[in-house]
């Protein structure tokens, strides 16, 4: 299911994703959106064919607007949020940094 959307999400520390059945093979990267609006946190993932595309818009702690991207059910296996869906970064997906206007992010949540 493809979603166009334009929400505001603050991004934590990008991670490597390895593949440790496969001598750490490097599988893309994993990132933490969290939606103070709705207090959750959403899983997103960037296969390691786009990762060198997309590490330069990725800061941690930055507050992004992010468009054109999947949406799709997160398995129990890969799971790393409470939330049920994650977030699947595709070719036409665009990272944004929002400069002004951002809101306030409670880290304590």
């Amino acid at each position: 299911m493809s979603l166009s959307a334009s929400p505001v999400h603050k991004t934590s520390v990008p991670g490597d994703s390895l593949n440790f059945k496969e001598d750490s093979e490097f599988m893309g990267i994993t990132v933490l959106f969290l939606d103070e609006k709705v207090n959750s946190m959403i899983h997103g993932f960037i296969f390691a064919e786009r990762a060198n595309h997309y590490m330069p818009s990725l800061k941690a702690g930055s507050i992004v607007k992010v468009d054109r991207f999947e949406v799709a059910r997160c398995s129990s296996i890969y799971k790393i949020t409470d939330h049920q869906f994650f977030i699947r970064f595709i070719p036409p997906t665009i990272i944004d940094e929002v400069i002004t206007g951002v809101p306030e992010i409670n880290l304590q949540s």
